[in-house]
């Protein structure tokens, strides 16, 4: 069986990619690897090399162990994932890439809309790699959600989604698309009118990459 490993840095992310790996990919063995200092510090002080080396460090301890690939769940640290590539003899994934791609695609007006401001910068320069590598205009809206990301730190899921889904719909009148940029945002997307513009969430389409790898 195909060994995988998934580096998170919110706790309660492995049971919702453990679920999506099932979906998507099928019968996997899955190494879960969470460090929610990886974030912490991010958020305190920007990417750190520090950081950049930690992530590295993560995934050739996953290649070691004879993951075939690595998923690096947080996209706040995407940079440090894409970093890692050229130190990792195994694929080193960042979540949100397809979303981005699909994103630039999708029309001209981009809203980006995160919980932590730390992650609108990784997202917005993702997205603009991608237009730019499509030759498509992009114009990119931003957005914090503000209390987001407190409410799920202290547990109340209810009214992060409460107050995600109201700036949802506040931020699609001004756009032609929507990126929801952190992984733990994602479960808000079913409970939004269907009649809106198309928003977009990482997690499905990001473990779909590793479908590749336990195909080969």
């Amino acid at each position: 069986m195909s060994r995988v490993c998934l580096l998170h840095t919110v706790p309660g992310l492995p049971a919702v990619f453990a679920d999506l790996l099932r979906d998507e990919v099928g019968a996997v063995d899955a190494l879960h690897l969470v460090d929610e200092t990886l974030l912490r510090d991010t958020i305190g002080h920007g990417m750190l090399p520090a950081t950049v080396r930690r992530v590295t460090d993560y995934a050739r301890f996953a290649a070691d162990a004879g993951a075939q690939a690595v998923l690096v769940t947080c996209s706040s640290i995407g940079e440090a994932a894409e970093l890692a590539r050229a130190e990792v003899p195994v694929p080193v994934y960042r979540v949100d890439d397809p979303m981005a791609g699909h994103a630039v695609t999708a029309g001209r007006r981009v809203g980006v809309l995160a919980t932590l401001a730390a992650t609108l910068g990784p997202t917005r320069e993702l997205l603009r790699r991608r237009a730019a590598e499509r030759g498509a205009p992009c114009e990119i809206r931003e957005s914090v959600c503000p209390g987001a990301f407190e409410a799920l730190r202290a547990g109340e899921t209810d009214r992060h989604d409460d107050l995600v889904a109201a700036e949802v719909r506040r931020l699609a009148a001004e756009v032609d698309v929507l990126v929801l940029a952190q992984a733990s945002m994602a479960r808000v997307v079913d409970s939004l009118p269907a009649d809106q513009v198309p928003v977009l969430s990482s997690p499905r389409s990001g473990i779909r990459q590793l479908r590749a790898v336990v195909a080969g």
